[in-house]
């Protein structure tokens, strides 16, 4: 029997084989492949619905094989995209994932324009085919993203951005929502993190779909949301001395205690080092890149007004126009009182209702806008009849509001507010100091004498600013301490030339006066010569009056000072270094006038830290108390602590299972009738077995003499 192991032109994988080492000898059958080809493509456009297997293998073994023969195959991609285009949603599924992989094999090699493929797959999108559309995004990221690798493709970025806008406008759902999708990974991955990408999402926020609209919202609310990331990455978790403990665990006796430590100990360690060696990412938010915030968040409040979306969806477009108005500093009036009824103890989610208000509010909105809203806000939660909890939140998202927004407070209100330091709950009384500690920093004028504490130069100049008022120094601030400094320097210079010029006795001395000026040479018996002219017009500082004379600067000269140094010199990093331990200073200094007993002072640095761009929930929810514990959460709680933990009992780690044992371990295993007499030893001796003991043991000394 004949053996046909050459079965071509048949065996299409054989002659794909073949024709890639020898392109030119197997011409003929490649030509014979592709009039075939073209004649199945005729047949299938009669019949696009159906699946032809023999179109489908042709169709791969000459996207395969199309770089050997460039010239014969130039319409072959053009024919492809023709067939797709035509019959979009009538194809077969396997046929168009086909003709997909194709067009996906030419423009790796080269012979398809990728911006005709990238535009044509946007199109594809909306085939009711969820494997292709999961098919066609990752395609089109990870060729965006290969396309933008060395350097920045404008020219493409720009055209499928363009596509991608008309896509939106799309009445298909699926394939706004896909686009959409696209879009929002592209800019997470860094490779379209432009403002025209962001604007173009923009505009899917007011997209007539539910699932477009909350993919776009949840685009701009999630940059910034890293609260989680803080739970789980932090500083604080090298809060021991790696050295002291394996110094500890090679000294001290060698346990699995202190084995395990250790091991944690380098883990920590690792960890630790891996995170200070990444190098710093920068990801801005994408509402920094909003070009119209203000149209943005009046478009969204409108929608918001006649929309009747679920009450998840509602909260969403809160926050979106929340973080507008506090990033940008927007005008939207309309957005607090509509706010305001939902803050009840009872409404659903009404933490992040509180969290919106505080988010919303900043210096620019006038007081007599936010102060309904706060009124309301103290009105629903700090009262006797609510729980502690409740009036506790309260309290925090009064102080919230008032750290963006510090005029919407007035005293009366301050001060009944501040009574709460009193509270028989902890949670409350916490809250309540947490308020006071703000107005001191900030305006301690609005509250009770008592509670303002211990004045310090920082409150000694702190000024109360009016609305619409802007404090703008034309000067460094607090640059009048590298004067103070330097004449501290200079005095200190002038001391040491005085001591030496007591220590040298044969040594010579500038005598300065106004008749003449003459180096004379001291006594033997080492009496001083010196003689100090007092002159207006000479600033230096004598040896015995520059302490004093420093430490004078009157507070109406500090302004002029600290210009005239902001304008005739170049301060370096060691002056602002300087500046800033000064500024330090004044938060703990307490003025001459008013030494004495009082309360500590909250830094105005803590206040700053505070007053970030965005409120965390947790600022409001953060309650100062021990939950209690049932039963089920202290056994989950200590079923926690045992998973790492080995199994109670002796635990055999030789080496080898199958050496012999020692006679303690075989001990153990044998039956007690063997063992009773060794037992028997460690029992108690009555008085009598104590007394022959002792007599056997004197008789046996006695005969051993």
């Amino acid at each position: 029997m004949t053996r046909h192991n050459n079965q071509l032109p048949d065996n299409l994988p054989q002659l794909q084989n073949l024709i890639k080492r020898d392109p030119a000898s197997y011409k003929d059958e490649f030509i014979q492949q592709y009039q075939h080809y073209k004649s199945l493509v005729q047949v299938f456009r009669l019949h696009p619905t159906e699946f032809n297997k023999k179109l489908d293998e042709l169709v791969m073994f000459l996207s395969q094989v199309s770089h050997c023969y460039p010239q014969e195959l130039t319409n072959y991609p053009q024919e492809l995209v023709d067939l797709l285009q035509t019959n979009l949603t009538v194809l077969d599924s396997d046929m168009r994932m086909t003709f997909c992989r194709a067009l996906i094999l030419l423009r790796n090699k080269n012979m398809l324009n990728p911006t005709d493929l990238l535009s044509l797959f946007f199109q594809l999108l909306a085939c009711p085919d969820k494997s292709l559309r999961s098919f066609l995004q990752t395609h089109i990221v990870t060729d965006i993203k290969n396309q933008n690798a060395k350097h920045k493709n404008s020219k493409l970025n720009t055209t499928l951005q363009n596509f991608m806008y008309s896509m939106l406008k799309d009445t298909n759902a699926k394939a706004a929502k896909m686009s959409v999708d696209i879009m929002i990974d592209l800019y997470k991955k860094n490779i379209w993190n432009d403002a025209k990408t962001v604007n173009v999402i923009v505009t899917a926020c007011f997209s007539k779909f539910t699932k477009v609209m909350v993919a776009a919202l949840k685009f701009f609310l999630g940059s910034d949301n890293e609260e989680d990331e803080e739970k789980n990455d932090s500083d604080s978790d090298l809060d021991v001395d790696p050295k002291a403990v394996l110094l500890a665990n090679r000294v001290n006796k060698k346990t699995k205690k202190r084995d395990k430590q250790v091991k944690k100990v380098k883990k920590l360690v690792k960890k630790h080092a891996n995170k200070k060696s990444k190098a710093p990412v920068f990801n801005f938010s994408g509402l920094h890149l909003v070009h119209d915030p203000q149209g943005m968040a009046e478009k969204l409040f409108a929608k918001l007004e006649r929309s009747n979306e679920r009450f998840e969806v509602k909260l969403m477009i809160l926050d979106v126009v929340s973080r507008l108005i506090g990033l940008h500093q927007l005008f939207l009036f309309n957005y607090y009182p509509y706010i305001q009824r939902f803050m009840q103890p009872h409404q659903r989610e009404v933490t992040r209702i509180m969290q919106f208000a505080a988010q919303s509010s900043h210096e620019l909105v006038p007081p007599e806008v936010i102060e309904p809203m706060l009124k309301t806000l103290v009105n629903n939660f700090v009262t006797e009849r609510n729980s502690s909890d409740a009036i506790a939140m309260g309290l925090n998202a009064v102080r919230e509001v008032c750290i963006r927004c510090p005029l919407a407070m007035n005293a009366d209100l301050l001060q009944d507010l501040a009574q709460y330091q009193k509270y028989r709950e902890r949670s409350v009384v916490m809250a309540a100091r947490s308020l006071i500690h703000l107005f001191r920093t900030t305006c301690p004028l609005l509250l009770n004498r008592k509670d303002r504490g211990r004045p310090t130069e920082a409150t000694v100049e702190l000024k109360q600013r009016q609305y619409g008022e802007v404090d703008a120094p034309s000067y460094v601030v607090g640059a009048e301490e590298i004067l103070k400094e330097k004449k501290k320097g200079d005095d200190s210079n002038s001391n040491s030339d005085c001591d030496s010029s007591d220590d040298d006795s044969d040594g010579w001395i500038d005598i300065s006066s106004e008749e003449d000026t003459k180096p004379q040479k001291s006594s033997s018996n080492g009496n001083k010569i010196a003689e100090n002219k007092k002159n207006a017009d000479k600033p230096d500082f004598d040896c015995s009056d520059s302490e004093e004379e420093a430490k004078e600067v009157n507070e109406s000269n500090k302004v002029e000072m600290a210009a005239m140094i902001s304008t005739t010199r170049l301060l370096t990093d060691e002056d602002f270094k300087r500046i800033d331990a000064a500024q330090i200073r004044k938060e703990i200094i307490v003025p001459q006038k008013s030494k004495g007993k009082g309360q500590k002072r909250l830094s105005s640095q803590s206040v700053d830290a505070a007053r970030g761009e965005l409120v965390k929930l947790s600022d409001i929810e953060n309650i100062h108390k021990k939950k209690k514990h049932d039963k089920e959460a202290r056994i989950e709680s200590v079923r926690r602590g045992q998973q790492d933990r080995q199994k109670f009992g002796f635990q055999d780690q030789r080496l080898n299972p199958f050496c012999s044992k020692t006679n303690r371990e075989k001990k153990k295993n044998k039956h007690f009738n063997m063992v009773k007499h060794k037992a028997k030893a460690k029992v108690k001796r009555s008085f009598k077995e104590k007394q022959i003991a002792l007599r056997n043991h004197l008789l046996k000394l006695k005969k051993m003499k």
